[in-house]
């Protein structure tokens, strides 16, 4: 794998560290800047739609923009919005700031799949996409961590502060590292735009949203259901944190080999357990050694479906895939704030901490109905080219002369 990887893995580790590690931090930012719990969370709200609307926005705004430059520029972005949540006088002003960074998150992973995928063999480009994305999933289990209790102990301005080195590290890499890839000559924003026209393309995101919506259905209340349900005391909740974090380390790799063999069977395989095993939580959250496995589980089969449907969409919109690329990485947070929001409804509701899971697993069961759709309609669109191109028309069997 080509260094440069490496430089858009230490990228994506900031982006990653950035993006959760405020969960960790709400009471410390609650209490500096005088505002309740759920006023806080506005700064994980506002992430998430950043990410969603600035996914499309700074993709369109950088179509004229060579990639290496762009992914420059948004990680420069992404700087500026952790270092003004850092120095932020008033909390209006730091959720600004955790907009400014949040608008880089989408563009840089879209952008980066697709030159992650440029540097390698047409074989190995799930693997490439698999190895930039490592560097999220690594976020999960030492920035985020390491994060919090540097925020907890030392001031959450501070690990703002670190965040915002990260992105240093990360755009000098870029620079150094990455090779100079300009643009496809004669690809313009119309068409990027077109891939939306491919339903195989707008199936891909769906499963996107559903898929990975399952994964944040359960864990989004992770907290609750362990300390309520499982028994386990407040402080075990940044471990089981890290163990999910493992599991999303190991199931991105594992995804990333398996989706260049045969990516559409992975698919099937990691989201139909996904399912099982997010069905199976509302039981094994009773006991404390059975939810640590379940939680390292759901990680690795949630994270196993990323880079076999950032491949999937890539392929889908060969030619002109930059924009649908960032735009799938916006459908990934989608499914985060959709999922999550179907949760609380079914807790309020009364069915229970544990009542999530059941949501989580119908999400990933609809995502893989989804994908063997997908399949079906790619098959029959396969017969019929080759119906055409023989001459014989679709349905209409050809028989050997007697």
């Amino acid at each position: 794998m080509p260094l440069a990887l490496l430089a858009l893995a230490i990228g994506a580790f900031g982006i990653g560290t950035t993006e959760f590690v405020i969960m960790g931090l709400l009471p410390e930012v609650a209490g500096d800047f005088g505002v309740s719990i759920p006023t806080a969370g506005l700064l994980v709200t506002g992430y998430a739609l950043g990410v969603v609307i600035g996914a499309p926005l700074m993709t369109v705004l950088g179509t004229k923009v060579p990639r290496k430059r762009m992914l420059m520029l948004l990680m420069g972005l992404f700087i500026a919005g952790n270092l003004l949540s850092a120095v932020a006088p008033a909390f209006g002003i730091m959720l600004i700031g955790r907009v400014v960074a949040s608008l880089a998150h989408g563009a840089f992973f879209g952008i980066g799949s697709v030159v992650a995928a440029g540097l390698v063999a047409p074989d190995k480009k799930a693997g490439a996409i698999a190895m930039m994305f490592t560097g999220l999933t690594v976020a999960n289990v030492i920035g985020v961590p390491l994060g919090t209790l540097i925020g907890q102990s030392v001031g959450w301005r501070v690990t703002f502060g670190v965040v915002a080195a990260l992105g240093v590290i990360g755009l000098a890499g870029i620079a150094k590292l990455v090779p100079e890839l300009p643009r496809p000559e004669g690809v313009h924003l119309r068409h990027e735009l077109a891939a939306f026209k491919n339903a195989q393309v707008l199936l891909a995101m769906a499963m996107t949203v559903l898929g990975f919506g399952g994964v944040f259905a359960a864990i989004t209340y992770i907290a609750p259901m362990m300390t309520h349900i499982a028994g386990f005391a407040d402080g075990s909740v940044t471990w089981l944190l890290v163990l999910f974090g493992l599991g999303m380390v190991g199931g991105n790799l594992i995804g990333g080999k398996f989706a260049d063999r045969a990516l559409m069977p992975m698919l099937y395989v990691s989201l139909g357990a996904l399912a099982v095993v997010l069905a199976l939580f509302t039981l094994t959250a009773h006991n404390k050694i059975a939810a640590a496995v379940t939680i390292a589980l759901i990680g690795a089969l949630g994270f196993a479906t990323v880079p076999p449907l950032q491949k999937r969409v890539l392929d889908q919109a060969h030619g002109a895939p930059t924009l649908a690329s960032a735009v799938n990485i916006g459908a990934f947070n989608l499914g985060n704030a959709l999922s999550a929001w179907l949760g609380g409804m079914v807790i309020a509701a009364g069915f229970g901490y544990t009542a999530p899971n059941w949501v989580g697993a119908a999400l990933a069961a609809a995502a893989l109905v989804l994908a063997l759709l997908s399949a079906a309609l790619e098959r029959r669109d396969r017969t019929q080219s080759t119906a055409v191109a023989s001459g014989t028309p679709t349905g209409q069997r050809t028989t050997a002369p007697r």
